[in-house]
């Protein structure tokens, strides 16, 4: 059980900072994760293939969300098997690099494609006329092509920071870097945030309340059954705000604060391993709700 634990030292200052719950409560919520997401995700992917003739804007954008919780499901059985073992790695150096790449391929492209979700609804109700020459599968094609590229060549550095070491005879495999490395993956990391969550979660609210201030000016033509459909938009619209910001608000809250803890060499190990188990559990939860948004 020993590299259940996590020591954090800095100039002879030391934390150390338990992570037993990783064996139980990681391995069954991964478990439950890939049990339940793998067909889930499957069967929706499946039948938009198959039922679809042509797939709209919605649908492309939806399979490629599902593209990707996929492609962060296949990585869960090696992080099953890695916390069985008391955080062991046995799977090799590439395949360490591939999973971690993974989860924030997971991560940031759904970020990015909702943004774009969030921009097509914008055009589409504040610019319905205007817009319609940019609301095409072309385009919504292209959004989707620039996402998936924009998002492998921002990861790249990830395939360099993550990797294995043998820490007193234990393979594991670093969910960041190792410290050598630290002051460099938290500059990394720190622009990757601004620029695949800061700045799209603004784009993001800034369509949705554009939206539904649209959305609640009055219309003295509207009939009762238009306002009825125009407040059940805005409920909706509520709602996927809500789940954005479950998503994604606390990972990057607390990753971000257990990185700075760590960069400025904090000797407050009651916050460092309080700041750790928020971003640790975070971290293996937030993609699980992800699916909903775009219904």
């Amino acid at each position: 059980m020993k590299k259940l634990d996590t020591n954090v030292s800095e100039e002879g200052r030391s934390c150390h900072l338990s992570e037993h719950y990783k064996q139980i409560y990681l391995s069954l919520t991964y478990s439950i994760i890939f049990v339940l997401g793998l067909p889930l995700n499957g069967a929706v992917l499946w039948l938009s293939w198959r039922q679809t003739k042509r797939w709209g804007c919605a649908t492309i954008y939806l399979a490629n969300l599902m593209v990707a919780d996929l492609l962060y499901i296949s990585t869960l059985p090696f992080l099953i098997v890695t916390y069985s073992l008391n955080d062991t790695w046995p799977f090799g150096e590439l395949l360490c690099k591939l999973v971690r790449f993974l989860f924030y391929a997971n991560l940031y492209s759904s970020v990015l494609l909702l943004t774009c979700i969030s921009v097509h609804r914008f055009l589409g109700v504040c610019h319905p006329l205007r817009s319609l020459p940019y609301r095409t599968r072309r385009h919504t094609l292209l959004g989707a092509t620039a996402t998936w590229a924009v998002v492998v060549i921002q990861l790249l550095p990830t395939l360099i920071f993550s990797h294995t070491d043998d820490l007193d005879g234990q393979i594991i495999c670093y969910d960041s870097t190792s410290a050598d490395h630290f002051d460099k993956f938290f500059v990394y990391s720190m622009v990757l945030m601004l620029s695949s969550f800061v700045m799209p979660s603004l784009v993001v609210l800034v369509c949705y309340s554009l939206m539904v201030r649209s959305l609640a000016t009055p219309v003295e033509t509207l009939t009762r059954v238009g306002g009825a459909a125009r407040a059940k938009s805005i409920r909706t619209i509520l709602l996927v705000c809500g789940l954005f910001t479950l998503c994604f608000v606390p990972f990057h809250v607390s990753r971000s604060l257990y990185f700075t803890l760590r960069f400025l060499s904090s000797d407050n190990c009651q916050l460092l391993t309080v700041v750790s188990l928020a971003y640790k559990i975070s971290a293996h939860t937030s993609p699980s709700p992800k699916s909903l948004l775009p219904l």
